[in-house]
C-alpha cells in the first residue's frame, strides 16, 4: 500500500500523517488520547480498497508536534487545519475509540467541513460514555495471575503517576482485553504514549460529556456508528449516543471486540459504504 506523506500547519506546530488509495476522500483519527497513530494502520488499509484516506498522529508525539494544550478545541481545530493542509474543502471523517469520541464534537463544531461521520466503538457521551463498564470489564478480562498488576498501574495511570514503561506495560497486560477472545488476541502493535495529552485530554473530554450530550440533536451531518458487540466497551455507549443525532443509525458487529476490524475484516469498510451510499 502506497503511503504519500504530508504535514499540515497549526498556529503551534505541525501534523504529519501519510494519504493512501483512491476514491472519496476520508480523515481517519485514531484512538488514545495520547497514543501513537500506528495501531490504526490495518483499518486504514481496509478503508483504502475504495477510499483516499489520510490520517495523521495526534500531537503529543512525533512525527508530529509534541506540543499543545491538550483540550477537545485544539483537536477539533486539529482536525480543521488537517484539512486545510491536505487541500480537502470536505471529507468523510472516521474515528475509533477516543478518536470516535472526538467525531461528536467535531460534526457538532465543524459540520461544514464534513460530508459525513462514522464512529467505531467509541467513548459514548450518554452519562460517563461507559467508561466505568469499560474499564470494570478490560480488568475482567486480563488474566487472573496479572489482574493484581494491571489493576495497581491503572490505579497509578489515572493518579497520573505512571512512568512511559509502566503505560507500556499496563497497555501490554491490557491488549487481550480488547478482542472478544483475549486468547486469541494478535500480536499487539508498536505503540507510543504522551502522558500531557493524555491527561489533559481525558479530564477536558470528562468536564465535557454534558456539554456533548447537550448539542448532539444539532449535529446535522450524516453519521453512523458501528461497535462491537463483545467489545469491553458497552455497545450501548455508541448505540445510545447515536440515538440521540438527527438521522443516525448504528450497527453491532456480531462476535467483534473493540477493534472490530481484526474480528470481523469488512464490517468497517461495509460501514463507510453504508455512511456514503446514504449521501448520493
Amino acid at each position: 500500500m502506497e503511503r504519500i506523506p504530508f504535514t499540515a500547519a497549526t498556529e503551534s506546530g505541525e501534523l504529519s500523517g501519510w494519504v493512501s488509495g483512491e476514491g472519496p476522500r476520508v480523515l481517519a483519527i485514531h484512538g488514545g488520547p495520547g497514543m501513537s497513530y500506528d495501531y490504526l494502520d490495518d483499518a486504514v488499509a481496509e478503508l483504502a480498497t475504495r477510499y483516499r484516506v489520510a490520517t495523521f498522529q495526534q500531537r503529543g508525539l512525533g512525527p508530529s508536534t509534541e506540543q499543545g494544550e491538550f483540550t477537545i478545541a485544539e483537536a477539533v481545530a486539529d482536525i480543521a487545519a488537517v484539512l486545510v493542509g491536505l487541500g480537502w474543502d470536505t471529507a468523510y471523517l472516521v474515528g475509533h475509540s477516543w478518536g470516535g469520541h472526538l467525531v461528536f464534537h467535531a460534526a457538532a463544531s465543524i459540520p461544514d467541513r464534513l460530508a459525513g461521520v462514522l464512529s467505531v466503538d467509541p467513548l459514548g457521551a450518554v452519562g460517563d460514555g461507559g467508561m466505568q463498564a469499560f474499564e470494570a470489564e478490560m480488568l475482567a478480562r486480563v488474566p487472573e495471575a496479572a489482574r493484581d498488576r494491571a489493576r495497581e498501574l491503572d490505579e497509578k495511570e489515572t493518579a497520573g503517576e505512571a512512568t512511559p514503561e509502566e503505560q507500556l506495560e499496563a497497555f501490554t497486560l491490557f491488549w487481550g482485553s480488547y478482542f472478544a477472545d483475549p486468547l486469541t488476541a494478535p500480536p499487539m502493535p508498536r505503540v507510543e504514549f504522551c502522558q500531557p495529552a493524555g491527561e489533559g485530554l481525558w479530564a477536558d473530554l470528562t468536564a465535557r460529556l454534558p456539554e456533548l450530550a447537550s448539542s448532539l440533536a444539532s449535529i446535522r451531518v450524516r453519521f453512523g456508528v458501528l461497535v462491537g458487540e463483545l467489545s469491553p466497551m458497552p455497545p450501548s455507549a455508541g448505540t445510545e449516543t447515536a440515538g440521540l443525532i438527527p438521522g443516525a443509525w448504528s450497527h453491532v458487529e456480531p462476535g467483534a471486540g473493540h477493534f472490530v476490524w481484526y474480528e470481523a475484516p469488512g464490517c468497517l469498510l461495509a460501514a463507510m459504504d453504508r455512511l456514503v451510499v446514504d449521501d448520493t
